[in-house]
């Protein structure tokens, strides 16, 4: 006899996203733009372990609305502060179907591995940490 699944109260309607706190208040994070985090949820709701999210600026332009190039930006930022990276580039051809760009979101695993989290290597600045500049293995001098 098999038990029947339980939903919990704040899920009713079938889906929850969650950001981590640490995420949230990181200096990355902090330097998104407002349409760059509303992107972060679009793509995090088509994410499945198994596959990159394919999603487009076309998609993005109407889901947040903005124009295109505020999306276009908005996937620039999360690629340059380490929140997403391109696995396949788009392709657009008249005669046979388009492919959108897909993605890997660097906070959620990914082909059944951890998440990368690039976006942790990111300064205060809001540029991504070269790794002569990484604390690791430095001294501390007074």
């Amino acid at each position: 006899m098999s038990k029947k699944k339980r939903s919990l109260p704040f899920d009713k309607r079938g889906g929850t996203l969650v950001l981590r706190r640490l995420m949230i208040e990181s200096p990355a994070y902090s330097s998104l733009t407002p349409e760059a985090k509303v992107l972060m949820l679009l793509l995090q709701i088509h994410w499945r372990n198994d596959k990159p999210v394919a999603y487009g600026v076309r998609e993005a332009m109407e889901r947040i609305p903005c124009a295109k190039g505020t999306a276009q930006r908005a996937f620039e930022k999360l690629r340059d502060l380490g929140f997403v990276e391109i696995v396949d580039e788009s392709l657009f051809n008249s005669r046979t179907k388009s492919k959108a760009r897909t993605w890997r979101l660097t906070w959620m695993p990914f082909m059944d591995k951890l998440p990368s989290n690039e976006w942790e290597k990111v300064k205060a600045t809001g540029s991504k940490m070269h790794p002569e500049d990484s604390p690791q293995g430095q001294k501390c001098t007074l």
